[in-house]
């Protein structure tokens, strides 16, 4: 089945949303250069604490040292990390080392076709990718609102060693085609399920019924 990570939870009222609506994975958004929906470290602690112990919450970090990322996701108390800045190899090898028994998602900006290179570089030491529609060039690292190249993104997941999220631009209207055009292991989004700024509850649940019929076992 495949699954669902709604971003950008503000607090554990949203995140028990999230959950009711059918989300397995939940992220925290820690300070960022650009993009919607940053909360404190406090906040972030807070909601994490609330979660059962079946769900992922993974803290989105700006951070770009493994020092810094690794006190980062200990200070939060999440589950797992998504580093949305696309960092030096060396420094993700030692993060793994750092966090073995955390879940470690590397951000990849799908801006043309050096995405694929991103594979073998970080693959052997990450839980897993996520796509987005950010340009680091310009601190731009996710939140976009933007679809990139689906065509992109399935060939990233076709040579994937790690499961792949499809981030950027989704909602509950393209939630089916992504999953057909992209197969990814699961969909993550932010904006899309926000009206006046506040998660809403019945596109929570039109997105993952969308996402989860066209998926594997559907």
């Amino acid at each position: 089945m495949i699954r669902i990570k709604i971003c950008c939870i503000a607090s554990p009222a949203e995140a028990a949303l999230a959950l009711a609506a059918g989300a397995d994975v939940l992220g925290l958004v820690a300070a960022m250069p650009s993009g919607p929906g940053p909360i404190s470290d406090a906040a972030i602690a807070e909601i994490a604490a609330s979660l059962p112990s079946q769900v992922l919450s993974l803290l989105l970090t700006a951070k770009t040292t493994a020092d810094e990322i690794a006190d980062h996701v200990h200070r939060t108390g999440v589950r797992g990390v998504q580093i949305v800045s696309h960092i030096d190899p060396a420094e993700q090898a030692r993060l793994a080392r750092l966090l073995p028994d955390h879940q470690r998602w590397q951000v990849v900006h799908v801006e043309d076709d050096d995405a694929l290179a991103m594979i073998p570089v970080h693959g052997p030491h990450v839980t897993g990718f996520l796509l987005d529609s950010g340009r680091p060039s310009l601190q731009e690292l996710g939140g976009t609102g933007r679809v990139h190249d689906w065509a992109i993104s399935a060939a990233f997941v076709a040579a994937s060693p790690v499961p792949v999220f499809l981030a950027g631009g989704l909602n509950p209207g393209n939630a089916a085609a992504a999953v057909a055009q992209v197969q990814p292991a699961g969909l993550d989004i932010c904006s899309g399920l926000r009206r006046e700024g506040r998660l809403d509850e019945t596109l929570a649940r039109c997105f993952v019924s969308a996402a989860r019929q066209a998926g594997p076992g559907a």
